[in-house]
């Protein structure tokens, strides 16, 4: 795990912002689907290394481009989009501003064709000039998901770049930097902190709740006019994207045609959330998850927090909060920020502590932290003390843990759309239970975030997104 962290480059956990966990790229602009670290971060790669070709030469001298999937990335690239996601990087296209429906129209069309427009303009064919190389069995030392990229010129000469695609949409080069990453060393926030207890300690001390930390520490590194505007725009965009999975039916694209089943069960609901917290409330949450997460399945533009692989959890908690919140004078928006930048605090601390990349540390790194980051916030937005808080994303993240990613097939479809749904109810199970308490607790946020860790260290390579142990060879795709 040393040489792991090494990889996070310019990001550093005491200057860290909730753009880190809650989005891809920059806080207030959603990422594009299947799965974060397998589509959006190599499609960022692959946007870098065709500007640097660029920039190096004309395009008019290229002669070839091969690139390498190593680890994690070449054992799922087929199945999690990884290989068009690359096409559309090469194109010049960039994960936070591509359109979903030009996406989806260029990737059938590239399929079609074999043909790429190298940084938009110059052509060359697949499988001759281009080639992309699955080599799931080569693992690098600094992170399992690997990419090489390796541009030949008629000049004889030669450009290469190697990348890591470490969780959530961010990527490193083989130096250590972050792809598209901001200038943050020298930045000096008021309520700098490295572990859950000097965030606890500090809230404590200062009579402040974690968003109001969170809010002030923004303002340095973000400097929004509108903050609170801001964050809410977020939870519209996960609105947005429920809206659209809700609205599909069919199959889910790939080999396993997974039938779609949020419609059908938005359908049964009725359209009316039940504000008298019962049990049908929790499916009106299952509903939203799947329908995020089926969109999501699909290639859809989604909110990554802190994955699109578990993008799903946060967003259908947040939707627990709007069926028992009143919606009048502004109550659920407060709340709702509230919960989102708590969430992003815990988030942060997860990340830097250990890791939010399946291929890392297994589904208790994605799913599992977004477990945390709901339950914390959703404690929070209730109402709940800064040790209650920390109480919940404990919980939230303790019974996670261990917790594999073994996608069948490679597709995040089985059993990740049915965990992000199950993780929700898990996480609105842990606020409650430490609303329900006075916030002292044995086991510590800090203590079960190493846990994890240490878990994910000692976890076989077969269980951390390969598709080559678990439920993804116990299941028989045809």
């Amino acid at each position: 795990m040393g040489q792991q962290r090494l990889l996070r480059g310019a990001w550093r956990l005491h200057v860290a912002s909730v753009r880190d966990v809650l989005s891809i790229f920059d806080l207030f602009k959603p990422g594009l689907g299947p799965s974060s670290s397998h589509t959006s971060g190599p499609m960022k790669a692959a946007c870098d290394f065709a500007r640097r070709i660029e920039e190096r030469a004309s395009f008019d001298i290229l002669r070839s481009l091969d690139v390498r999937l190593f680890g994690s990335l070449g054992a799922t690239g087929e199945g999690h989009g990884t290989v068009e996601a690359i096409y559309l990087g090469l194109e010049g296209q960039h994960p936070a501003t591509v359109g979903a429906e030009y996406a989806d129209i260029r990737r059938q069309e590239i399929r079609e064709s074999k043909l790429l427009r190298i940084h938009g303009r110059f052509p060359m064919t697949l499988g001759n000039d281009v080639q992309i190389h699955l080599q799931p069995e080569i693992r690098r030392a600094q992170h399992p998901n690997g990419l090489l990229f390796r541009a030949e010129f008629s000049d004889g000469s030669v450009e290469e770049m190697e990348y890591f695609s470490i969780g959530g949409g961010f990527v490193v080069d083989e130096h250590g930097r972050e792809v598209d990453g901001r200038a943050c060393d020298d930045i000096v926030v008021p309520f700098p902190y490295s572990s859950g207890a000097q965030l606890l300690d500090m809230a404590v001390s200062e009579g402040l709740t974690i968003a109001e930390i969170v809010r002030r520490n923004e303002g340095v590194l973000e400097k929004r006019e509108s903050l609170d505007d801001d964050v809410f725009d977020l939870w519209l965009m996960m609105r947005a994207s429920a809206e659209r999975g809700r609205a599909r039916t069919g199959n889910l694209p790939g080999r396993l045609r997974v039938p779609r089943r949020a419609n059908r069960l938005f359908l049964q609901l009725g359209d009316l959330c039940h504000v008298d917290d019962s049990l049908r409330t929790m499916d009106d949450v299952v509903a939203f998850a799947i329908a995020i997460n089926e969109e999501n399945a699909s290639g859809g533009r989604i909110v990554t927090a802190p994955t699109n692989g578990a993008a799903g959890t946060l967003p259908a908690v947040l939707r627990y909060l709007e069926c028992v919140v009143p919606q009048e004078g502004g109550a659920f928006k407060e709340k709702a920020v509230n919960l989102l930048l708590t969430a992003g605090a815990i988030g942060i601390l997860i990340k830097g502590a250990a890791s939010i990349s399946g291929a890392e540390v297994g589904c208790q790194g994605e799913v599992g932290t977004a477990c945390a980051m709901a339950a914390g916030g959703l404690a929070a937005a209730l109402g709940g003390s800064v040790p209650q808080v920390e109480n919940a994303a404990e919980i939230g993240l303790e019974h996670n843990g261990g917790l594999t990613c073994d996608p069948v097939g490679g597709l995040v479809q089985i059993p990740c759309i049915e965990r992000n749904a199950l993780a929700a109810v898990k996480a609105i199970t842990a606020a409650r239970m430490a609303l329900r308490g006075d916030g002292t607790h044995y086991v510590s946020l800090d203590a079960v975030i190493d846990t994890m860790r240490r878990t994910g260290a000692d976890m076989a390579e077969i269980y951390k997104e390969t598709s080559l142990g678990g439920l993804a060879v116990a299941f028989p795709e045809c």
